[in-house]
C-alpha cells in the first residue's frame, strides 16, 4: 500500500507540474514578475496537498514571524526535493543561485527567466562565486530573498554537517540577514528515492543571524543553531507514534545524542 501512495503520488506532483506550467503560462508571462509569484506558491501550496492526501505527509512550517523585513538569506538544510519548493508561500520574491543549465531547459528555462533567478556556470568555483555575488548584489537591492543551500548538495539526515564557505562570503558582501531553517525532509521525501513516508515533516524558521559579524563567528553561529535544532527535530521524528524508517546516518547521529532507536529497514 505504501509503494501504491507514493507511486500515486509521484506521478500526481509531475502531472500537476506539467498542466499547471501550461495553465497558468498566460498570467505567468504577462504578469509583472511580483504577481507572477503567485503561480509558483500555488504550485507549492497544492504540491504540499497532494503530498498529505495521497502520501499521507503533512507539512508543518513554524517560526514565520523570524523573517525579517525587507532582503534577506534564507539559509536552510538540504535534504530533499521538498526543501526546494515548500517554503515559496513564505517569501514575497525570492531568487535562487542555480546551474545555468536548467535555464536551457524548454519552458521551465522560460519560467525561470522571468522570475530573474541567478543563473552561473559552475566550471570554476571562485569564477561563479564572483558572478553570483554581483548578480545577488543588485538583486537584494530589489529587497529580494536569496536562497541559499549552505552544504551545497542534498545530505541524509542525519549526516555530519558539511557547510561550505560560500555562504559566509556572502554574508560579509551583501550584508543583510541571514535566516537558518531547520528541518528532516529528507525521513519522509528522501533523496534519490522513489518512496514518500506518512508523517509529519515538521520545519522551523530560525531566529536571524543579523550582519556584522566576522566570516568565522557567522560560520559557527550558523552550523551550531541549525545543527541544534535539526537534531530536536530528528529526535522528534523518532519518538513519532508513526516514525518513518531512519537511514543509517539518522541511527547513528540518535545514538550519538543518547537516543535509542531500532535500525528497522531505510
Amino acid at each position: 500500500m505504501l509503494a501504491v501512495r507514493s507511486l500515486a503520488f509521484n506521478l500526481a506532483f509531475y502531472v500537476s507540474l506539467v498542466v499547471q506550467m501550461v495553465v497558468w503560462a498566460p498570467f505567468f508571462f504577462l504578469a509583472p514578475r511580483k504577481q507572477a509569484w503567485f503561480v509558483p506558491r500555488f504550485w507549492s501550496r497544492s504540491s504540499l496537498k497532494l503530498q498529505e492526501w495521497l502520501a499521507g505527509t503533512k507539512s508543518r512550517i513554524e517560526g514565520a514571524e523570524n523573517l525579517p523585513q525587507g532582503p534577506f538569506i534564507l539559509a536552510p538544510k538540504h535534504q530533499s526535493f521538498w526543501d526546494t519548493i515548500a517554503f515559496f508561500p513564505y517569501l514575497s520574491d525570492p531568487v535562487y543561485i542555480l546551474k545555468r543549465e536548467l535555464t536551457w531547459i524548454p519552458f521551465f528555462g522560460w519560467y525561470l527567466a522571468k522570475v530573474r533567478m541567478i543563473p552561473i556556470n559552475r566550471g570554476s568555483r571562485s569564477r561563479a562565486l564572483k558572478q553570483a555575488l554581483e548578480v545577488a548584489r543588485a538583486r537584494m537591492a530589489e529587497n529580494r530573498q536569496l536562497i541559499i543551500y549552505p552544504e551545497g548538495t542534498r545530505r541524509p539526515p542525519g549526516a555530519e554537517p558539511s557547510y561550505k564557505w560560500g555562504i559566509a562570503e556572502i554574508y560579509a558582501t551583501l550584508d543583510v540577514p541571514v535566516v537558518p531553517v531547520a528541518h528532516v525532509a529528507g525521513l519522509y521525501w528522501p533523496r534519490r528515492r522513489f518512496m514518500r513516508y506518512p508523517g509529519t515533516i515538521h520545519a522551523r524558521f530560525l531566529p536571524a543571524i543579523e550582519p556584522g559579524l566576522g566570516k568565522e563567528a557567522f560560520m559557527e553561529r550558523l552550523v551550531a543553531e541549525t545543527e541544534a535544532a535539526c537534531d530536536a527535530l530528528l529526535i522528534e521524528a523518532a519518538r513519532s507514534e508513526n516514525p518513518p524508517p531512519l537511514p543509517p546516518t539518522a541511527v547513528a547521529r540518535l545514538r550519538a545524542l543518547g537516543v535509542e532507536v531500532p535500525t528497522g529497514p531505510c
